[in-house]
């Protein structure tokens, strides 16, 4: 087992601590997406000064920022950066009080590095630590390096429930492992409405890319319609309400030899069970 501490270090190991943030104060925004998606929220997070001795950095040198990784589960955290915590700090409380200077020597393991917590029972007790009494109360491991910004692992067309955030973040990423998968089918596919309960579906039945090629169009921020007069129409009236709304599953699976008629006969087949024509957001 590699421990964190002996992956992280800095010049003053007594008056560092060691962050594990979940989410941003409301469990619909969740601490990862921040680092992902919102820097200035993070830092945010990270900044906050609370009236309480034990959430706070008054006398920390250094601060090491985690995020729940919830892709893995609650036990996961990856790397979201090391901070010189500077000395002059507000007197106020629930604020952002402190000025944080990013330490570059481990920008590389930014988004990258996954720990795990091997004592998790512990951690809820409090989610700001000093490093070294952290790394002994709750067996902190390094649990993988990723090449690059971690993002999603493919696990399963089955298992297949994305977001829209997750869509895009996997999508614009190129991740691998989705890529390959996508790529090598063609499909049917349903979006869920999770605000509604409204239902559409799709097929990708011709494109040399399969669904990764069809679903493609989904994560474009200009248009996540897909050309769907119907979702176009939700994208018109208010832009941001597929990204907070929608989700993407595969029902079926298909050969990239498979002819067209054969999969738009079995899209037209799950309109039919699932009345998306009149319940939902097909039109034909």
């Amino acid at each position: 087992m590699i421990k964190l501490i002996d992956l992280i270090k800095t010049d003053d190991m007594l008056r560092t601590k060691i962050k594990f943030h979940k989410n941003e104060g409301d469990i619909n925004r969740q601490a990862y997406d921040m680092l992902l998606e919102e820097p200035d929220t993070w830092l945010r997070m990270n900044q906050w000064r609370e009236n309480n001795r034990n959430h706070n950095l008054d006398s920390c040198k250094y601060l090491i920022a985690m995020a729940q990784y919830y892709p893995y589960g609650k036990d996961y955290y990856i790397f979201g950066g090391l901070y010189k915590v500077c000395e002059e700090h507000s007197e106020k409380f629930s604020c952002e009080g402190y000025k944080l200077e990013k330490v570059k020597e481990y920008e590389e393991f930014e988004k990258r590095l996954i720990v795990r917590i091997n004592d998790p029972k512990k951690l809820s007790l409090s989610y700001l630590r000093w490093y070294t009494k952290a790394q002994e109360a709750l067996n902190v491991e390094v649990y993988e390096l990723a090449s690059s910004t971690k993002t999603l692992n493919f696990t399963g067309y089955q298992n297949v429930s994305l977001s829209h955030k997750d869509l895009v973040r996997i999508i614009s990423n190129d991740e691998p492992t989705y890529k390959q998968a996508l790529s090598n089918v063609k499909g049917v596919y349903v979006i869920t409405d999770k605000n509604t309960g409204k239902l559409y579906i799709g097929s990708a039945s011709g494109n040399s890319k399969g669904i990764w090629q069809r679903w493609s169009c989904y994560a474009n921020y200009l248009d996540p319609t897909g050309g769907n007069k119907k979702l176009t129409e939700i994208f018109d009236k208010d832009e941001s309400y597929i990204q907070k709304n929608f989700k993407y599953s595969i029902l079926e699976i298909f050969d990239t030899k498979t002819k067209t008629e054969q999969i738009l006969e079995r899209e037209n087949y799950w309109k039919k069970v699932l009345e998306t024509k009149r319940f939902g957001y097909n039109k034909n």
